[in-house]
């Protein structure tokens, strides 16, 4: 007889931006501490079928999957915290939802029947959840034994009510036992009163209750632990048990969130709620611990200048900031990224706004190592060549991610070939000299889905160069993808004869994935999102060597790397300060939420 799976929901109320995610994600954590094979789920309730066409300033950076899903950034957190390969299926959005209803309706499944939200979106929504939830995603056969399921938004909101609608049937169709409803919300201070106040969270429980849906635990947000008697309070209105709400007070980083939910015993909770008290083992979170505290103290510093169009905005590179992170904290260095505007470092800012024009540049000039991730457009595009001629010229430790990469091509065709004009036809449709060009598998018409995405093998052709290298010195590599033009096939022998070595293609030869400048501390480009499947004890192995170069210990790691075979070996065993013990957590900046480690949002 098959197991019954269980199922874990995560709602939020209140506001939005609480970090429902990041619960999601750590009580994902906690349950496999207690021996559990956790699978996750993120439901959207836009209309948009994926995250594919959203601009990042609207929401945050896309995230892309093994299978080449572009799913919502939460979808990373989950990978992150869990260590776990998701689908493209495993984030659910109203689009979705009623493409697949409609589909049906044209096929004529219904019968002739009027197709209507209730029943059949509200049974698609189930039926999705729990085919979904069968997936494997942690490398072992058979199903998982809990599925959490992230519910985005906020309660009351009319987008949502059609899953919060599935989701109270669900939960009766499942069975008491096999449903457990965490409610994330806020607790709010009032600086003149001073106390925390409880009367949001029993709005937002009611208008939940309301829908159908009643909470077993309350997971409050606050600036600080919650008072016993806020609790009780929170208790008595809202029907939860005092033992069933846990305070998710701000901490210096997240790491620190599945120990604030361990030592809450939320896992005690959430088990009892679901009968599996006497199938679990006593959490273990030693690795997690030893790595919130590291990361708490750590006091000397990288700056890493990251260059980009989005920069007001950090969770659209949200991948990179925490690849950026998870390096950083195993080369036990405080990391520090200065937010640069591409667009500041061009001439025309200098006319219209010498200020900013000078303290991009400042910036810029004072970095330890310069980043330039992905992006689309032509905005900024031109900064961006100038970064990477700056690190290029100046010996700075450079990292090009996608769109970084093709900019330092075109960089490189400018001043070492003399091709002034060189370009992409992203660009400059009609340059004389395209550097970059449209893939022809591409499509001019449609964008959302038809770029190349998804994990794709990377060979080396070149053994003696510095990503092979960090890489363990393998044949080839697997990474994911997310782009539409690539570097120019026809003129790579002449790049390549001028000094830069194109050192990974893909199975075909033509399709460029890595370049690098042989006598350069450390420039290199990549096609691929090597953020993506970096990981908190498994940082990627190109943000490494940025960190690493950038600290002047590059020589040390590649020679570890080589001796080992895989540069991750040695840093994911024991946790060791190289620069003497930190006596104090480093300063931190608090964004109101789980905080900044190092500087930037974790």
């Amino acid at each position: 007889m098959m197991k019954k799976m269980k199922y874990v929901l995560v709602t939020g109320g209140v506001v939005s931006g609480l970090g429902k995610g990041v619960t999601a994600s750590s009580i994902g954590v906690l349950l496999k501490a207690c021996g559990l094979r956790v699978t996750s789920i993120k439901i959207d309730p836009y209309l948009n079928t994926d995250a594919g066409t959203m601009s990042p300033f609207e929401h945050g950076e896309v995230y892309v999957l093994d299978d080449g899903g572009e799913v919502d950034l939460d979808l990373g957190n989950y990978e992150r915290f869990l260590d776990i390969k998701l689908t493209r299926d495993n984030n659910i959005t109203t689009g979705k939802i009623y493409q697949a209803v409609i589909d049906k309706e044209r096929r004529g499944d219904y019968l002739g029947k009027t197709v209507q939200v209730v029943p059949h979106i509200t049974d698609a929504i189930q039926e999705w959840i729990e085919r979904v939830a069968m997936i494997p995603v942690d490398g072992k056969e058979g199903p998982a034994d809990v599925c959490v399921i992230e519910l985005g938004g906020t309660i009351g909101d009319i987008e949502s009510m059609p899953f919060i609608e599935a989701l109270g049937q669900f939960s009766y169709r499942v069975g008491p036992g096999n449903f457990c409803l965490i409610h994330v919300s806020l607790v709010p201070v009032l600086n003149v009163v001073g106390e925390q106040k409880t009367k949001p969270t029993q709005h937002s429980v009611r208008g939940l209750r309301s829908q159908g849906l009643t909470p077993n635990i309350l997971a409050c947000r606050s600036t600080a632990a919650l008072d016993e008697n806020v609790k009780a309070k929170l208790s008595q209105f809202c029907h939860v048990p005092k033992e069933n709400v846990v305070s998710l007070y701000d901490v210096p980083n997240i790491w620190h969130i599945p120990l604030l939910l361990k030592d809450q015993k939320a896992h005690e909770a959430i088990l009892r709620v679901l009968n599996l008290q006497s199938t679990t083992k006593e959490p273990s979170l030693k690795e997690w611990t030893s790595r919130a505290r590291i990361c708490d103290m750590l006091h000397e510093p990288v700056r890493i200048a990251m260059v980009g169009k989005y920069t007001g905005l950090s969770d659209a590179y949200l991948s990179v900031t925490k690849a950026l992170l998870h390096a950083s904290v195993a080369l036990r260095k405080k990391l520090v990224i200065d937010w640069i505007a591409a667009c500041d470092l061009e001439d025309a800012t200098e006319k219209e706004n010498p200020d900013a024009y000078k303290a991009a540049w400042k910036l810029l000039k004072a970095a330890d190592g310069i980043l330039v991730p992905g992006g689309f457009g032509d905005r900024g595009v031109e900064g961006k060549i100038l970064a990477a001629k700056y690190a290029r010229e100046n010996k700075i430790p450079f990292l090009g991610i996608c769109l970084g990469m093709q900019i330092a091509v075109i960089e490189y065709a400018r001043s070492i070939l003399g091709l002034r004009d060189a370009n992409s036809t992203e660009i400059d449709p009609n340059t004389k000299n395209p550097c970059v060009v449209f893939m022809p598998e591409g499509s001019k018409t449609h964008m959302g889905g038809t770029m190349r995405l998804g994990s794709r093998k990377t060979y080396f052709q070149v053994k003696d160069c510095k990503s092979a290298k960090l890489y363990g010195n393998r044949s080839f590599i697997d990474e994911r993808h997310r782009h539409r033009y690539e570097v120019n096939p026809d003129m790579v022998a002449r790049f390549e004869k001028a000094g830069l070595s194109f050192t990974g293609k893909d199975d075909t030869g033509r399709r460029m994935e890595i370049i690098e400048l042989p006598n350069h501390p450390y420039f290199i480009g990549v096609q691929f999102h090597p953020e993506f499947k970096s990981r908190p004890a498994k940082p990627s192995a190109m943000f490494l060597g940025l960190i690493a170069a950038s600290c002047g210990k590059l020589d040390t790691l590649i020679q570890d790397s080589v001796s080992q075979g895989n540069v991750l070996a040695k840093l994911s065993n024991g946790l060791v300060y190289p620069n003497g013990n930190a006596t104090k957590p480093a300063n931190m900046l608090s964004d109101g939420l789980f905080s900044y480690c190092n500087g930037v949002h974790v």
